[in-house]
């Protein structure tokens, strides 16, 4: 692919990449594990590890892509030494984002579902908790409206993709991320109107000692340092493929830490839109993954105009979740044009198909299946979740890291060379005992971490 296609403008590439990052990560995961784990003390150690760790992968993916102009495997193959083998991770990596949408398609769905049931009336003003926690065991015990929604999502995911780049991903995904944006401010706004709301933001953004003594520091810290790194989806790719896009005129630090900024941002009003909510009704704010399905909707339902403002909500989790789904089908289409040479239109096709098929055992397994269990004793979902986030990110990671800055891969020289191109950020090369030897002993904490 000589001739690649590129974005229309940098605010599309901005907004597209940081689509990817920016998931359910950010505004289902990041809420919950911050209230689980101290609040503003794992904010910060949040924010830390994201800047040591999150942003340096993230210029190793983009360098790889940006340098080769070819997707995972292709990449690889250009930069790698003759003989090398490092290939190989491009095939785990693709084998990552198949995997990754397996899941990812009914966990979007879910938002999607949710949307609808608030707009057309399917929670009302009044409904107990009961009822409310009722929807969300309904839905996932009727393997047809499961089955519904995520092949909406698989379907509509494709064919923006076969759009191409200009006129399907980066048109839809510009305008889901502003609309995400703006509707976050208004959302956040109104969050901050309600009763309790500074005793919420109190408890979200002032670190607190004795919270973090009750969790244990310890804790605080390698679960910040898991949400820092795994919100960006780092280790399988999904980033790379935007690389091959980019122009040269800024350095790759400086894009990263656009992205990052993004991302961070949508988290961060995630919080502020969630927690002075939690604080008005009384709600535990480390409620766990229920937050988002059960606890808020309880809310929405018994506040003034809960209809309209559990619309919004669900509209831009919407949008968030499903701007991580077009990026990552981007990808996968890519992967198959560079790799066997198919037209887009038979790769967003064929892997339509295979997708929508591979995300039904993640549908029945709330249901059909629901007696299957997998890895530790979990459902299929988690059992997918488990190798992606705990072993193929990591691991993933730490190999992008190894052939960027040691001698056996494309080496420490090649890849400050493309990093530091442009104008912008740039590394220093004092970085190279960072690279070589922390960063790397970070990102095996993540793996043990991880497998305990």
């Amino acid at each position: 692919m000589d001739n690649r296609e590129s974005f229309k403008s940098r605010l599309g590439f901005l907004l597209v990449s940081a689509g990817c990052a920016i998931g359910i990560g950010n505004v289902w995961k990041f809420p919950y594990v911050t209230g689980a784990n101290g609040g503003g003390i794992f904010v910060v150690w949040y924010l830390i590890f994201l800047i040591i760790m999150g942003i340096p992968v993230m210029t190793m993916e983009l360098a790889i892509g940006r340098s080769s102009r070819k997707s995972m495997i292709r990449g690889y193959e250009a930069l790698e030494k003759p003989g090398a083998k490092w290939h190989i991770h491009g095939w785990l990596c693709m084998i990552g984002n198949y995997l990754l949408m397996m899941y990812y398609t009914t966990v979007s769905g879910w938002m999607f579902c949710y949307f609808w049931k608030f707009l057309t009336g399917g929670f009302t003003a009044g409904m107990t908790a009961d009822e409310v926690s009722s929807v969300f065991g309904g839905m996932l015990g009727d393997p047809k409206l499961m089955m519904i929604w995520m092949t909406v999502n698989v379907v509509l995911g494709f064919a923006i993709c076969g759009g191409g780049i200009q006129n399907g991903v980066e048109k839809v995904t510009k305008f889901m991320m502003l609309a995400l944006l703006g509707l976050m401010v208004i959302l956040g706004i109104h969050s901050l109107t309600l009763p309790g709301a500074a005793e919420g933001m109190k408890f979200y953004l002032l670190p607190s000692m004795e919270r973090a003594s009750e969790v244990g520091m310890g804790k605080v810290m390698t679960a910040a340092m898991n949400q820092a790194f795994f919100t960006l989806s780092l280790g399988i790719g999904s980033m790379e493929i935007f690389g091959t896009y980019m122009s040269k005129d800024n350095t790759l630090p400086s894009e990263a830490v656009r992205i990052c900024s993004l991302d961070t941002f949508v988290a961060i009003m995630a919080g502020i839109i969630i927690f002075p909510a939690c604080f008005s009704f009384g709600v535990e704010p480390g409620a766990g993954p229920g937050l988002i399905f059960v606890t808020l909707p309880n809310i929405f339902v018994n506040m003034a105009g809960g209809r309209i403002w559990g619309t919004l909500f669900f509209l831009f989790m919407m949008f968030a979740s499903f701007s991580t789904v077009i990026a990552v089908f981007e990808n996968i289409a890519a992967f198959s044009i560079d790799t066997f040479g198919m037209g887009r239109k038979k790769s967003v096709i064929m892997n339509g198909i295979l997708v929508w098929i591979l995300s039904i055992p993640c549908v029945l397994g709330y249901n059909v299946w629901s007696n299957i269990h997998l890895i530790r004793g979990g459902d299929i979902l988690d059992s997918e979740d488990f190798i992606v986030s705990n072993l193929l990110l990591p691991i993933g990671s730490l190999l992008f890291l190894l052939f960027c800055v040691t001698k056996w891969g494309w080496g420490f020289d090649n890849y400050m060379k493309e990093v530091n191109d442009g104008k912008g950020l740039k590394f220093a090369r004092g970085l190279k005992v960072y690279f070589q030897f922390i960063l790397p002993i970070l990102i095996l904490i993540l793996v043990w971490q991880g497998l305990r």
